[in-house]
């Protein structure tokens, strides 16, 4: 199927019925117009398949590398997966992949593989690849890395909302639960700290089975995820959690019935934008490209 490919507007933000909840990211001055200057759109890839899950926590690999290939060569508008990788990175690179290991909906280790497969096939030596989670303070790969991949799974998340792409790096904070205040508004400022500063060249949200409502924290159950079957992709982690979240909010509203805002509201995506500058998180702002599967997308 050939890409769908739009920039997002204020009536298709409208149509998912989630404009009570995640109105701070819309209708708010950007960094750049505050200055005179708009910036280009942030190019986010949506890409789906049926085929990728056939049951709560079985994956089909080859299904997930090829969705991966393809996202990536049309986010890049590359001819081939090994192009679009090497636009990305280098053989010298010292690349640190940031997963997630949180146990009921942990980054898939196929995903993890078919990543460091590409980089060594690139001419990344093994030795200067690392995948971690909750050692990379300490971690040497990490510690001396030139590039970053960030990929983790959305979910909702007791103290910022959902747990996204922005949060994903607040392991490298000696004191993750100073970011906890306020919704975590202030997660965008890790991504300023030395160990991380312009160093992420690529942002994987899996929305293969996404956790759309919890209760409490580390609260999971498998009746409010759903077999959503994408990957969100995109070198503006703001875009790509901001279009997240906002599939999130239409799954929860169909799901209940009514407008069902996510809480505590995920200030920290509009905050990533406006305060951090670190993305866009206005929908007006996203160029967004659908790939494959188009059943039940939500937006």
């Amino acid at each position: 199927m050939p890409p769908q490919k739009r920039v997002i507007t204020r009536r298709d933000f409208l149509r998912t019925g989630s404009c009570v909840v995640m109105g701070s990211l819309m209708g708010l001055p950007l960094i750049g117009q505050a200055a005179g200057q708009s910036p280009p759109p942030s190019r986010v890839v949506l890409v789906r398949d049926a085929r990728v899950t056939t049951g709560y926590g079985s994956l089909q690999p080859a299904t997930l590398e090829n969705m991966l290939d393809q996202a990536l060569t049309t986010l890049l508008d590359a001819p081939d997966p090994a192009s679009a990788w090497q636009q990305l990175f280098k053989p010298a690179d010292v690349v640190g992949l940031k997963s997630n290991v949180w146990g009921p909906l942990p980054t898939p280790a196929s995903l993890e593989d078919a990543i460091v497969h590409r980089l060594l096939r690139l001419g990344v030596d093994a030795q200067n690849i690392a995948v971690d989670d909750r050692g990379i303070r300490r971690n040497p790969v990490f510690e001396k890395a030139t590039a970053l991949i960030n990929v983790r799974p959305m979910r909702t998340h007791h103290w910022s909302g959902l747990g996204t792409l922005l949060k994903n790096y607040i392991m490298f904070t000696s004191a993750p639960w100073s970011y906890h205040g306020n919704a975590c508004e202030r997660l965008g400022a890790i991504w300023h700290k030395p160990q991380v500063a312009g160093k992420t060249r690529l942002n994987i949200l899996v929305m293969l089975t996404p956790l759309f409502h919890g209760i409490g924290p580390h609260h999971f159950s498998r009746t409010y995820t759903w077999p959503y079957g994408g990957l969100i992709i995109s070198t503006d982690p703001v875009a790509a959690d901001a279009t997240g979240a906002r599939i999130i909010q239409a799954k929860r509203n169909a799901y209940f019935g009514t407008e069902k805002p996510i809480g505590p509201r995920p200030l920290h995506i509009e905050a990533a934008d406006t305060q951090f500058g670190l993305g866009q998180s206005h929908p007006d702002r996203i160029e967004l490209i659908k790939l494959g599967w188009n059943q039940d997308i939500l937006i």
